[in-house]
């Protein structure tokens, strides 16, 4: 093999910097040209196959480190002592001085001065190394499981589930990647009223406040905070059913579940109480209705008296014991609507009946019926707040005036059509 024809080098200068162009020639035919760059303080050959862009380079780094001399001639003592320093701060780093300076440059720019210290601290806070990451929904189960075993209500936890799940499907990542920006817009984007709305939000802040106990997030980090409050006020207003109304519901409804209705439209009990109510609880002989704290909305033990015609809608089922309502709450919520529409009356002009459009099932319209007309039946506020578990200035506020106590008589006088040899249990067991 011929050995490599070696030429006199080409010298590019700028300044007092000169820049070697070697010409490699072999067998006559193939030409390479290197340029030995010494920019970086050791020699490194870099080859071209052309000419032109071998000295067009040339140039290049003959430039810049003419440049480079001509600032490091005019540098001061002390610059030089600080540039020094500083490349032995960053020697531990790996990072070159030029790209550390780029990279504080940059950052000085973003944070609109030198805060890249307080930057580094806070992303730390918000990302240590040290945190195990969690998704929403391991979060979730792992506050569920918390709840259950504190022995809290099922309907809480079945509340809590219910919400929860929405929330992790709609966000399937990292919990700490949660924005207050992306919580915000999903909370504006339900199609459900304020109060749903405020509900959905209070259970999430939980979750959160939870994950920060945790340090699934960052302390303080809590999306929740900074989004919208959701008002209420007035937003679910008071709404009741009259005595005719009440009537055609229950008409409409099929047997075993018109003593449900009574007891909402009688005695003022919540859905949710319904639904957790034992007919152990159901006191006929001594008039009363005891609710344990674990089946109340406010957590506190309730008597609720038995009026006179309840005791009639509540005494042919009556049982010792177990579930007044042993079915879902889906299924509680579907025999409602199916109630409601069964209340249509299709007009028969040749009997004289006009037609009527379907009651809406109105959420705990029942209950705020019972507190509008006991409260126009006994005048007692007080003792009305006690029987319904909520707060005498909640009564007076709400359900005052709302109807006269010829409506709360009519009202109360609502009872189950009998037979006249059909003898009243309660009574009897009264006797």
């Amino acid at each position: 093999m011929a050995k490599k024809k070696r030429e006199t080098p080409q010298k590019i200068t700028v300044g007092n910097i000169t820049v070697k162009i070697y010409s490699r020639v072999r067998e006559g035919k193939y030409h390479k040209y290197e340029i030995a760059d010494y920019s970086t303080g050791a020699r490194r050959l870099r080859s071209f196959s052309d000419h032109a862009e071998a000295v067009e380079e040339a140039k290049k780094i003959a430039r810049l480190m003419a440049a480079g001399e001509s600032t490091a001639a005019q540098i001061r003592n002390s610059d030089a002592a600080s540039y020094g320093r500083a490349l032995e701060l960053l020697r531990p780093t790996g990072v070159s001085i030029e790209v550390a300076a780029a990279h504080f440059a940059e950052a000085f720019k973003i944070l609109n001065g030198d805060k890249i210290i307080q930057a580094a601290a806070d992303f730390n806070r918000r990302n240590p190394v040290t945190r195990a990451p969690r998704t929403v929904r391991q979060v979730a189960d792992e506050l569920i499981d918390l709840k259950t075993n504190r022995g809290v209500t099922d309907r809480y936890i079945e509340d809590l589930k219910g919400r929860l799940k929405k929330f992790a499907t709609a966000f399937a990542g990292d919990i700490s990647l949660v924005t207050t920006a992306r919580l915000q817009t999903w909370l504006d984007g339900m199609e459900a009223s304020p109060r749903s709305i405020k509900n959905f939000r209070d259970t999430v802040n939980t979750l959160f406040k939870f994950a920060e106990a945790r340090g699934y997030i960052a302390t303080g980090d809590n999306p929740v905070s900074a989004t919208q409050k959701i008002a209420t006020r007035n937003s679910d207003p008071i709404t009741i059913y009259t005595p005719a109304e009440l009537r055609r519901l229950l008409a409409a409804a099929p047997d075993w579940f018109r003593p449900i209705i009574a007891l909402q439209a009688f005695a003022g009990l919540r859905s949710a109480e319904v639904l957790r109510l034992d007919w152990a609880d159901v006191k006929l002989e001594r008039g009363l209705i005891t609710l344990g704290a674990d089946k109340t909305k406010t957590a506190t033990r309730r008597l609720v008296p038995i009026t006179s015609n309840l005791s009639q809608w509540l005494a042919p089922p009556a049982k010792a014991a177990g579930l007044v309502f042993g079915k879902s709450r889906a299924y509680f919520h579907e025999v409602q609507r199916d109630v409601s529409s069964a209340t249509e009356v299709k007009a028969d002009p040749g009997n004289g009946i006009a037609p009527q459009k379907a009651l809406e099932w109105r959420h705990n319209a029942l209950r705020h019926s019972f507190i509008s007309y006991r409260v126009a039946d006994t005048s007692d506020v007080a003792k009305v707040a006690l029987e319904s578990g909520n707060s005498p200035a909640m009564i007076f506020a709400n359900y005052r005036e709302l109807v006269t106590p010829d409506d709360a008589k009519a009202w109360f006088a609502i009872s189950p059509v009998q037979p006249a040899n059909i003898v009243n249990l309660a009574k009897t067991l009264a006797a």
